[in-house]
């Protein structure tokens, strides 16, 4: 049905959808005016940005969140909406200092107020702990290591979840031996490489280049794919200037996105609906399993043209801030309104 509505969407704002590559010329749009009501540091909808190319043509495939928010919101009127948000780019601005990426206070409170009213997990590759201690919420999921590291909220399930697993679910603690001798084995690979750095996210390592001269980049994935080798028990994936040496199990953010579902007692529900906001190549696998779904919300966060499955975008950090500001809104006056 959503699907349906884009393409509406489309061609009421004068978008031509076609199965061919050749980009056709479109004209920027801004939101409608009955979203003026929208805060936290961006205008109503998201505004084309003339200096990159292909941006406008992707956006057709790919509309605002922003501008989209009345159909959204109308789809989920009734329906149960559970939350998804990936941190790094999309909680908080990518640095180059990854102890650095702190959230800002306005996110952290339209975070807090969208787990009032709807269910909402924080999927990272991150450490949980680490991610916990960024975010600093007490009434969220939290799903660290691409959601190899899952806690549930004090209160949501009362030291166990409905499955009946106490404390963190981690599918791949049998791994973790494993993880932890090519944690050291990479920080003595790359200590030479200018820049390179290596953050432990206890089921995964991530190696970060963003600090790395370019012309070093090829030398330190050769490395890194050297070390890693032929072990059966280890996978590298790659995300934005980062790879990360993972276990081989078939688990990804896809995967604890049914889990939390599951957890939640939605996995057979008929009237969910997901909402994924994610930037990495890594939330691809989470906007798989809505795109399987053929319900819910799959937003990718980019301001540049980019592969992806999800059928929404944002531009950056300071519009996400500005749609969880709106849902909690909408939320609310939904609320108040059978009151």
């Amino acid at each position: 049905m959503m699907m349906r509505k884009l393409t509406k969407f489309n061609h009421t704002m004068g978008f031509q959808i076609t199965h061919s590559n050749k980009p056709k010329k479109v004209k920027p749009f801004s939101c409608p005016n009955n979203d003026d009501d929208n805060n936290g540091g961006t205008n109503g909808g998201s505004l084309i940005p003339d200096d990159v190319p292909g941006y406008a043509s992707w956006l057709e495939k790919h509309p605002s969140a922003l501008n989209m928010f009345d159909s959204i919101t109308k789809e989920a009127k009734g329906k149960k909406v559970v939350v998804f948000l990936d941190y790094d780019g999309t909680l908080s601005p990518i640095v180059d200092d990854p102890d650095k990426a702190f959230m800002s206070a306005e996110m952290r409170m339209a975070v807090r107020e969208v787990a009032k009213h709807f269910p909402t997990s924080i999927i990272s590759g991150r450490r949980r702990e680490r991610v916990k201690e960024f975010v600093q919420l007490s009434n969220v999921y939290y799903a660290g290591s691409h959601g190899l590291d899952i806690m549930a909220p004090p209160r949501a399930v009362k030291a166990c979840d409905k499955k009946g697993n106490e404390g963190a679910f981690q599918p791949a603690k049998l791994f973790l031996p494993a993880i932890q001798e090519m944690s050291i084995e990479l920080e003595d690979t790359i200590r030479e490489i200018q820049g390179a750095r290596i953050e432990d996210n206890k089921f995964c390592i991530s190696v970060h280049y963003r600090q790395v001269p370019p012309k070093d980049h090829e030398m330190l994935k050769e490395k890194v794919q050297s070390l890693v080798g032929n072990r059966p028990n280890i996978r590298l994936t790659e995300g934005k200037m980062v790879l990360e040496v993972r276990p081989s199990i078939e688990w990804n953010k896809g995967d604890a996105l049914n889990y939390l579902l599951d957890t939640l007692g939605f996995s057979n529900a008929k009237d969910v609906l997901p909402l994924y906001i994610g930037d990495d190549r890594t939330d691809e696998d989470a906007f798989k399993v809505i795109a399987s779904r053929r319900e819910g919300f799959p937003i990718i966060v980019s301001s540049i043209p980019k592969d992806t499955i999800a059928w929404f975008s944002l531009r950056d950090p300071s519009e996400v801030l500005a749609f969880l500001l709106r849902l909690a809104k909408w939320k609310k006056s939904e609320i108040h309104f059978f009151k």
